[in-house]
């Protein structure tokens, strides 16, 4: 079955509304915190993601009773410590680092030995950075020098920690809110900026957390062995998904794109404010709150004149996923942009940064590269009328999806590989592409 994509058309003017698939960061997150439930938790618009589903089939094989009717799921779960399952079980978390990562926070207080695998990217990526703080609870983790495979020997009698994250790694930091929630006595993180849905899905519930907002760190405080409530949610569509759309409309001549109930948790606004300081028209309307989660309409046009950015880092966080697609807009600014402290790039599906240039570099936009940054030398007269390969980028979605915007946007023959690779986050996305307009083979 032929794998890549063939487009040789820039994409036509549109001025279309569209709606994007569900949250996928919220989606697991959902499924997780409803296996500890001892309720009936029901979700609509659930992602059905190959990252979400690979959720959905290691919970199951802990125990977990799902039924998945359309993209309504529900869950009954087994309630804290409640996993039911045989000795050395192995756990596949595909290719979802958050699946990974928070999933271990849920197995401190497994009662057998368990293996978590990935993966060939997943299994490229660093795990240490969850292991040793969950260590502190009383769990043991054998890891494959600091990535996966991991076997995981829980404890029986796991203890409060106090824990300084360090990164702006929300995984890292979600990782010990769950298994907080299975341990007598307070937990205290203190933890950089990052996205916070764990945070607000803990406080819908009503579970006992306390939260200290800082300049540069959060506090957060959590007394577990506390019984979840039912947690039924409409997932809300995915603003990192949406992204690919923001930015092809704005890069498009005389186009316009309403977007539907998009999440615009401040948490991850990053790209939206990054995207207003270089001149993109993007605003959001029909502001609500929903089970904390701020929710908005967006509505984008395309950008008259992009200006270059000196990117203040304190966006960086709030745009972690979307920095490929920023560097696209920066291509066609008039001037020099600069990108710093964004080494947590390379540590996603595949080295981000790195990518990020590589693209530049083949559609012929300079740019340099630094320790943990980017300098690009903005071009907006430039056209793409060459012969454009991408391929061995260790099949990461982000990075197949930038390129077809880059695509449809600068022109080109590109011949783009690993299609497949958007089934872990945006599976409808070609065919939403395709509903602008797009011509793609």
């Amino acid at each position: 079955m032929v794998n890549f994509v063939n487009i040789k058309k820039k994409i036509n003017n549109f001025n279309k509304k569209l709606s994007i698939d569900g949250d996928k960061s919220l989606s697991i997150r959902w499924a997780l915190l409803s296996s500890q439930s001892q309720k009936k938790c029901r979700s609509s618009n659930l992602l059905l993601s190959e990252d979400v589903m690979s959720t959905l089939k290691c919970l199951k094989k802990l125990g977990v009773k799902i039924k998945i009717k359309g993209n309504v799921c529900e869950i009954k779960g087994l309630g804290l410590n409640g996993f039911k399952y045989k000795k050395n079980l192995i756990l596949n978390a595909g290719n979802s680092g958050t699946l990974g990562r928070l999933l271990l926070g849920l197995l401190v207080h497994s009662k057998k030995k368990i293996i978590l695998k990935g993966d060939k990217s997943l299994s490229k990526r660093d795990f240490l950075r969850v292991t040793k703080p969950l260590e502190k609870f009383g769990a043991k983790f054998n890891t494959n020098h600091g990535k996966l495979p991991i076997k995981v020997q829980g404890t029986n009698c796991s203890k409060p920690i106090s824990y300084l994250e360090k990164k702006g790694s929300a995984q890292c930091k979600s990782a010990v809110m769950l298994a907080a929630l299975n341990t007598f006595g307070e937990t205290s993180i203190k933890a950089k900026k990052s996205r916070d849905h764990s945070e607000l899905l803990f406080q819908h519930l009503k579970l006992p957390i306390k939260i200290y907002k800082m300049k540069k760190y959060d506090l957060i405080k959590i007394r577990g062995k506390n019984k979840i409530p039912a947690l039924n949610y409409k997932i809300p569509s995915d603003i990192s998904s949406a992204a690919f759309f923001i930015v092809l409309t704005a890069l498009s001549k005389n186009s316009k794109l309403k977007i539907n109930n998009v999440n615009i948790n401040p948490s991850r606004l990053g790209l939206f404010y990054i995207l207003k300081l270089m001149g993109v028209n993007i605003t959001r309307s029909n502001v609500r709150n929903y089970k904390g989660e701020k929710i908005s309409d967006l509505i984008i046009k395309s950008a008259n004149k992009i200006k270059p950015i000196n990117c203040p880092a304190k966006f960086n966080s709030s745009a972690i996923d979307e920095f490929l697609l920023i560097f696209l807009v920066a291509a066609k600014a008039r001037g020099v942009s600069y990108f710093r402290n964004l080494s947590e790039l390379n540590q996603k599906e595949s080295p981000r940064l790195k990518w990020g240039s590589k693209i530049l570099n083949k559609i012929g936009i300079k740019n340099i590269l630094t320790n943990d940054g980017i300098k690009i030398y903005g071009d907006p007269n430039l056209k793409v009328d060459k012969k454009i390969i991408i391929k061995n980028f260790l099949k990461d979605h982000r990075v197949f999806m930038t390129s077809v915007i880059a695509a449809l946007t600068f022109g080109g023959n590109w011949q783009i590989f690993d299609k497949d690779s958007i089934k872990t986050s945006f599976p409808s996305f070609l065919r939403k592409i395709g509903y602008l307009g797009a011509n793609i083979r």
